[in-house]
Order: structure tokens, then sequence, then C-alpha cells
């Protein structure tokens, strides 16, 4: 029963990890774009997210009506106004200057919130807890997972149904194709970064509900969304919550052989499959 309890904890422990990478999975599938500053973002989400139920002495999840748009004002700038001008066949200058972003982010952080670890106060539905098939599983831990599917699911509606998801497609597979179509290539990139950055905000609060967080763990929430992306495969949503899961479970069960092979666990999962499988288990499929 207790290796059942780990992996289910687990997988629910990889709704969060999705959500880490639905964003990075997303902005590399409409633009190829590497985003190193990604984790960063997630922990702007969540100060802001603490900010915001400071401030206002609303629910975290109330949070999100203010931070969502907020962090999609934020991606649009950024893509329009920097990114933008970094893309093209050479990968470097947006890793480069991606990272650089990643550096300032985290030194602003430092600077306007100390080093000092921080958490948000859901209330009571930090500790709830509801009895499912002989097992007692946390309600927060639940709805992450259920958000994750949410989501994902709504950002593949998106991408496959609707006028702009039409104009994602297009300028992925040619932006200068769909350019000369009539597409502005900039504002769709610039809308590819806003809707990552919105599930970015829905991590940052998830994140801060459910840990602490400092200024300084924005490269561990990079790396879980990273392994997650690649494992699931490069650019497929569903591959990505797939992602999550697998390294969820990976570390949960890690944890149970050992506590402190919990990390190393997901990193060997990750290493296994990329192995096996070097373009993820479930390879974007052709429009």
């Amino acid at each position: 029963m207790d290796w059942i309890v780990a992996i289910v904890q687990g997988t629910l422990l990889g709704g969060l990890y999705a959500l880490f990478a639905a964003g990075l999975s997303l902005i590399f599938g409409v633009m190829r774009l590497v985003n190193i500053a990604h984790g960063d973002l997630i922990v702007l989400a969540a100060y802001m997210g603490l900010s915001t139920t400071v401030m206002l002495g609303v629910h975290p999840f109330m949070a999100l009506l203010i931070v969502m748009p907020a962090m999609a004002g934020i991606g649009y700038v950024l893509q329009r106004g920097i990114l933008n001008r970094t893309l093209g066949d050479d990968i470097l200058p947006p890793l480069l200057v991606t990272f650089g972003l990643s550096v300032i982010l985290q030194n602003a952080l430092l600077e306007a919130y100390s080093a000092d670890p921080q958490k948000m106060n859901a209330g009571a539905i930090e500790t709830a807890s509801v009895p499912v098939g002989g097992l007692t599983l946390g309600v927060l831990p639940l709805l992450t997972f259920a958000i994750a599917i949410a989501v994902i699911a709504g950002l593949q509606f998106i991408f496959y149904r609707t006028s702009l998801g039409r104009a994602f497609r297009a300028t992925s597979d040619n932006s200068d194709i769909a350019q000369l179509m009539g597409l502005n290539k900039a504002h769709v990139f610039g809308m590819a970064m806003a809707l990552a950055l919105a599930v970015t905000a829905i991590a940052g609060i998830l994140l801060g509900v459910r840990t602490s967080f400092d200024p300084s763990v924005g490269g561990a929430r990079l790396i879980f969304g990273f392994e997650a992306v690649i494992i699931g495969g490069l650019g497929n949503l569903w591959g990505t919550l797939a992602g999550g899961v697998i390294l969820g479970v990976a570390q949960t069960i890690g944890a149970k052989v050992d506590p402190g092979w919990q990390l190393l666990a997901g990193h060997i999962a990750f290493l296994v499959v990329l192995a096996v499988r070097p373009h993820g288990l479930f390879p974007r499929v052709a429009h």
C-alpha cells in the first residue's frame, strides 16, 4: 500500500510539474525558443501573488485574476520588445538573452523581497484531505492535478480549434510564409509568450501555496519543467503532462527507497528516457 501511495502522490505532483512545463512547451512549439528565464518567471508570478494577497487581503486563487493578466502583459511586452529581436537561425542569442533576464529577475526579486523564504496562505485547503479508494489524498494536490489537465486541455483547444491557434501553427511551420500571407509574425509570437506566461502565473500561485519559495528557486523549477517537456516530447502538450507525471512518480519512488534519492531518481528517469527515446515518449505530431 505504501508504494501505491507513493505512486499516486507522484502522479499528483506531476500535475504541478506539467504546469511548470506547459509554457515552455508552448513557446518552443510555436517559435523554437528555449527560455532559460522560465523558472524565474514562475517565481516572479509567485511573488506577485504574494504581494496581491497581502495588499488586497484576498485568497491566493483570487489573486490569479490580477496575476494572470499581469504576467500575460509582461510576456507580450517582453516578446515584442526584446525576444523577437533575438529569434533566427542561431539559437545562441535567445539563450544568452533569457539567461541574462534570469539573472536580472533573481537579483531584482532579491532586492525587493530579500532572501527569506515566503509562502502564501490558502487556508484550510492546504491541509484538507479526502478518502479515495482506500487512500487519503490531499485536496490541494488533487486540485493542482485537475487544474493541470484543464490548462493543457485549454491550450490544446486554443492551438487546434481557434484562429489564434491556426496563426500559431502557421508561424511555427514557416514564419516567413505566414508573414507573406498576412499574419503579423511579431504579434503572433507576442501572443504565444503572453499565453505561456498566463499559464506560468497559475504555476507560480500553486507553487507559492504548496511550498515556501525564495528568489533562488527558479533554477530548480526550470529543470523540472525542461525534464517534463523532454520526457513527454518537445512541443506535445499532452506529452508534457505525461512527462510531469513520470518525473513526479520517479521522485516519490526514489524518496521512498531513500529520502536523499528523491531528486536523483527524477534525473535518472529523465536520462533513461533520453537514452531510449531522444525525441521524448510522445514526439510532436504533424499538424
